[in-house]
């Protein structure tokens, strides 16, 4: 039997890496590591940021100028995510395996799907870092609109116009829409006139495609983000200038509006500034009237006399518009010391999407368990490259 087990871990690890690379959509659209190097659970892996830089006039001259030093700033990418699923096989499962190509057990199938979806999660809940924002909470993308344009579909035209002022390439962009969000969006002729899109997906998949410089897909998964409790009063501290570039904000409200909480991913704006701030760190005060410090992303981009009214976006689904380098997946081959204790494993590496599947089985009394399991690390690196579409 051992040996039979043997022979089928590799049709089981191909079959999962192609039921995996079906059911995780956001692992395929953003930047993933391909290093086939091997891991411990804990390792960091550096991704390079780019680093803008300005053309300068050439002086003609008998010396030569001094190269202009560069460091390119890495952002850590922690391998702090280890996850399993398991599940059993029967004897006739592994003969079907066997001797139909095509055959893939339920229970197999179901344990890829668990681990695509914690993987898929893993990477839309990096929304968090994302300031960019669009839309109105509680109010599903893509309405029919009235008047002169009924069908104009204006939410993707406002994410793109963002994703410009924040200098995102407009090639390799993406958005991700949850189901509500799509179903509005194709009603709309702009997005499912087949002569409109020359894309036969459209009308026999009902597939968004490629419009207005966006791939578009559809996930099941798309967050929600409940923002933190606050009251009415909440402004920057009186009488306190805060310079442009000010990223830990000096804020409080009045005595008889109570005490304020953020969370992590609030949307915020000041008056007088049309930026959208996204809140890095929680924040809550002591006791109403009491100074808190909101930590920001990016920096002021206007300064503050003090005294400025700061609003809070509502809750919010969380559709979101991306650049693929936004975000980086490492996903890495698990070291082979892992497995001990004479278990039989094996592991495969999809050459598309980069994920390594590791397949280890061990021998209980009486039952033989197969457990699938992927080591990876996910992190959002450009912030500026992502946009959120409320609903």
């Amino acid at each position: 039997m051992a040996n039979n087990i043997t022979a089928i871990i590799p049709t089981i690890l191909a079959k999962g890496l192609l039921a995996l690379r079906k059911n995780a959509v956001m692992p395929r659209l953003v930047n993933g590591d391909y290093s086939a190097d091997a891991a411990k659970f804990g390792s960091v892996i550096t991704v390079p940021v780019p680093v803008p830089n300005t053309a300068s006039a050439v002086t003609p001259s008998n010396i030569p100028p001094a190269p202009t030093a560069q460091t390119i700033p890495t952002v850590p990418v922690a391998l702090n995510s280890w996850e399993k699923t398991n599940f059993f096989l029967t004897d006739q499962d592994l003969s079907n395996i066997d001797k139909n190509q095509s055959y893939f057990p339920m229970s197999a199938s179901e344990a890829i799907i668990g681990l695509a979806q914690k993987l898929n999660l893993d990477l839309l809940n990096l929304y968090v870092n994302s300031f960019g924002f669009s839309g109105t909470p509680a109010t599903t993308p893509f309405q029919i609109g009235t008047g002169n344009f009924p069908n104009a579909p204006t939410d993707a035209t406002n994410v793109r116009k963002i994703l410009g002022q924040q200098l995102c390439p407009s090639q390799n962009r993406r958005f991700v829409l949850d189901p509500n969000a799509e179903a509005n969006a194709l009603a709309l002729p702009a997005f499912s006139t087949f002569l409109n899109t020359d894309d036969t997906g459209v009308i026999m998949e009902g597939e968004l495609g490629r419009k207005f410089g966006f791939d578009f897909y559809m996930d099941q998964d798309i967050p929600f983000h409940t923002s933190g409790t606050i009251t009415t009063g909440l402004s920057a501290q009186a009488s306190t200038a805060q310079p442009v570039g000010t990223t830990a904000i000096l804020a409080t409200t009045a005595a008889s509006t109570g005490a304020c909480a953020l969370v992590v991913g609030d949307i915020i704006t000041f008056a007088g500034d049309s930026q959208t701030y996204v809140v890095t760190a929680a924040a809550t005060q002591a006791s109403a009237a009491s100074a808190v410090t909101v930590n920001i992303y990016p920096g002021k981009l206007i300064a503050l006399a003090g005294g400025e009214a700061i609003s809070v976006k509502a809750s919010h689904q969380v559709n979101l518009a991306f650049h693929r380098d936004a975000f980086a997946m490492a996903i890495r081959p698990i070291e082979d010391s892992v497995f001990k204790g004479g278990s039989e494993f094996g592991q495969m590496t999809d050459p598309q999407t980069g994920i390594s599947l590791a397949l280890e089985v061990s021998r209980q009394y009486k039952q033989t368990v197969w457990e699938f399991s992927i080591l990876y690390g996910v992190a959002c690196v450009r912030p500026e490259l992502t946009c959120r579409l409320a609903g």
